[in-house]
């Protein structure tokens, strides 16, 4: 079991969505999901393209700064997420790490996934929920956007991806005094 000190990696749920904590079990349906959308993996930090998956899948699970999701609409497997980095002195966590498959992108899912993690990481006593995305990435900007997350900036070479490049990072929070906007 992974380190936990704010007990954020908990099942939440809320109607058919459920975000379970990823396991092995979960691995070849996540393989499949992330097989459907193989473009996708060129703008994202980690690739779990099918060469890539096992590799990224097993360093997921073993990273003890990740607390991954398996995110379910019913009884299908529509991606994942995970807490990144949460820290108990600064009362802060990112939310990242996420896909959804093609199927479930751009409808509600990411909207509900994202309340559920923010309004949990909350009750358990956050103050700074930050998401951080390759600038490239229109689509991620925009659904952060929609969960009422505040851009911050960018944070230019923040990270060398897999491919190489060197990615710039806009940067999204929502900070505990949002609660109240976003109706947590």
């Amino acid at each position: 079991m992974k380190p936990d000190p704010l007990g954020l990696w908990a099942p939440l749920g809320e109607g058919d969505l459920r975000l379970v904590p990823l396991a092995e079990l979960h691995r070849e349906d996540l393989r499949a999901a992330c097989a459907e959308d193989p473009d996708i993996w060129s703008i994202y930090a980690v690739s779990y393209a099918p060469a890539q998956f096992d590799a990224s899948f097993d360093q997921l699970l073993g990273n003890p700064a990740r607390l991954p999701f398996a995110i379910f609409a019913g009884e299908t497997l529509a991606g994942m997420t995970a807490w990144i980095d949460p820290d108990p002195k600064r009362l802060s966590a990112e939310i990242g790490n996420t896909y959804l498959r093609p199927g479930f992108s751009g409808g509600d899912i990411n909207g509900r996934m994202k309340r559920l993690l923010f309004a949990h990481g909350f009750a358990c006593g956050l103050k700074r929920i930050q998401l951080t995305v390759d600038v490239r990435n229109g689509r991620s900007q925009a659904a952060c956007r929609k969960v009422g997350a505040t851009f911050e900036g960018v944070l230019r070479n923040h990270m060398i991806t897999w491919t190489g490049f060197e990615r710039d990072s806009a940067v999204f929070s929502v900070v505990e005094r949002d609660r109240e906007r976003l109706g947590l």
